[in-house]
């Protein structure tokens, strides 16, 4: 069983910064593709960035420059620093691991999710 536990959001600004961390336990392996989504109030849950095991990344056009995902193997950590931060950018985001290596922006491809970590950018 995979555990995932969001952390670092917030409340800020529109322009502001903010780093989430995912911390992942319970792995069988480190091969597993990793991802962002978000949720905005009456909105549906959508894919935001995701990064394989080897390091390759893709983003949704309207973060591209903006955020940027990263993952630390030896502390089982994935991140996502978002700089110039705007309101549409408001929501819980949520991490989430495959069983496979594919980078993929198919949440149905991902069978492990966190609760979730709310962003608010004000403006």
């Amino acid at each position: 069983q995979v555990r995932l536990v969001e952390s670092g959001g917030g409340l800020v600004q529109a322009g502001g910064s903010l780093r989430l961390s995912c911390d992942i336990s319970g792995r069988t392996r480190n091969r597993n593709t990793m991802a962002w989504f978000r949720q905005a109030p009456g909105k549906e849950r959508e894919f935001v960035a995701a990064i394989t095991w080897s390091g390759s990344t893709t983003y949704v056009d309207s973060v591209k420059g903006r955020f940027t995902i990263s993952k630390d193997d030896v502390k089982n950590t994935m991140y996502l620093q978002m700089n110039n931060l705007e309101p549409e950018d408001t929501g819980i985001y949520t991490c989430a691991a495959s069983l496979g290596a594919v980078l993929t922006s198919i949440k149905e491809r991902y069978s492990y999710w966190g609760q979730g970590t709310q962003v608010t950018v004000s403006s």
